[in-house]
């Protein structure tokens, strides 16, 4: 592929040193789904059930490209790259490694086109909320990169049709709220989704609770959100999708009951339990 154009990263991108006691825990969430934690956000791998093809869903946090590659490796054997990297959205835990990621395999990047403004050099995020309600993470999350990175001709925009290059049997969808072209991934089959930061399974906003990982079902990040009755619209979203398994951006896997309970439980309860009582994006 043409990797000509010039690729950057914001002037304010660097490592953050959060690493969670989950840091390097792996498991096949379902059948050729993977994900493996590493610092304080997942990296997914998803295997196409009829080409065996694989593609990456997310590009981690910044200065994690190596641990990236190696994991992938690991999982799907060295020399056997992805055909591509989906961007569930543009936040710099989920895009940390892209340049070198792609850069080291010479393969295409696909966002929601409301991203793209934050992935070609346009426009940065809004900047985290330190006043909202929560726990340490939010207070310390002026800290955290916003500018835009420069991804060139390397990224374009999913298929309209919500099909998912490379993967047959899924599709995308736009769950927006906590950022403006965030996508969630399902397959219907068996009803797996992986849904990014649409709802995560720990506490995000608590240091204590992202360094240990305490498995619940939370709304989205709080000091990043922007958008509160979208992101509930997204979570009511999933929720109808009833699904089996769920891999999230944050927080461990999880399935089953609890899945189906926990779910049911921040649907029902979303102003109350995801909602900040204060903050600057709380309308």
């Amino acid at each position: 592929m043409d990797t000509e154009t010039s690729m950057s990263y914001g002037s304010d991108y660097h490592p953050l040193p959060m690493v969670s006691l989950k840091n390097g825990t792996e498991q096949e969430v379902a059948h050729h789904v993977w994900c493996k934690t590493i610092q304080i956000v997942n990296i997914c791998g998803i295997k196409d059930e009829n080409s065996g093809d694989w593609v990456l869903v997310d590009a981690g946090m910044p200065g994690s490209s190596q641990q990236i590659i190696a994991a992938c490796e690991e999982q799907f054997g060295a020399g056997n790259k992805p055909k591509c990297i989906i961007l569930t959205h543009g936040h710099f835990d989920h895009v940390g490694a892209i340049i070198e990621l792609i850069e080291h395999w010479q393969v295409p990047v696909y966002a929601h086109e409301l991203e793209l403004p934050f992935l070609t050099g346009k426009s940065s995020y809004p900047a985290p909320d330190t006043s909202v309600e929560g726990g340490l993470v939010a207070k310390l999350s002026f800290t955290f990169p916003i500018e835009p990175i420069q991804l060139g001709k390397q990224v374009q925009v999913l298929p309209t049709d919500g099909s998912v290059p490379f993967l047959t049997e899924w599709r995308w969808l736009h769950t927006p709220g906590h950022a403006p072209g965030h996508i969630s991934l399902f397959r219907e089959k068996d009803r797996v989704l992986v849904a990014g930061d649409a709802f995560v399974t720990v506490k995000q906003d608590e240091l204590y609770k992202v360094l240990t990982q305490e498995l619940e079902v939370q709304g989205p990040p709080r000091y990043l959100t922007t958008d509160w009755k979208q992101a509930k619209q997204s979570v009511i979203l999933l929720e109808q999708l009833q699904p089996s398994a769920v891999v999230t951006g944050h927080g461990m896997p999880i399935n089953g009951q609890e899945l189906k309970e926990g779910l049911s439980r921040l649907v029902a309860n979303f102003d109350n339990l995801a909602v900040p009582d204060y903050g600057k994006y709380v309308q």
